[in-house]
């Protein structure tokens, strides 16, 4: 990562997360759902949270340096 895509990231995160901790909760989320994803398993609303937040974290990843 170069330093824009760092402090972009670092501003999402504070921004919309609020801690590193939390966007690490949702990550673990994330992963833990590729697993056992089956009716029921989560709230309709966690896995929403769990689509913004790689969602947000592609977009950040795949800009290109401007020069």
């Amino acid at each position: 990562m170069n330093e824009t895509q760092i402090t972009e990231l670092t501003d999402w995160v504070n921004d919309c997360y609020g801690t590193p901790e939390i966007l690490g909760h949702y990550l673990d989320l994330a992963v833990e759902m590729l697993f056992y994803v089956k009716l029921g398993s989560f709230e309709q609303q966690e896995i929403q949270n769990v689509v913004t937040i790689l969602r947000g974290l592609k977009r950040i990843l795949d800009k290109k340096v401007q020069v």
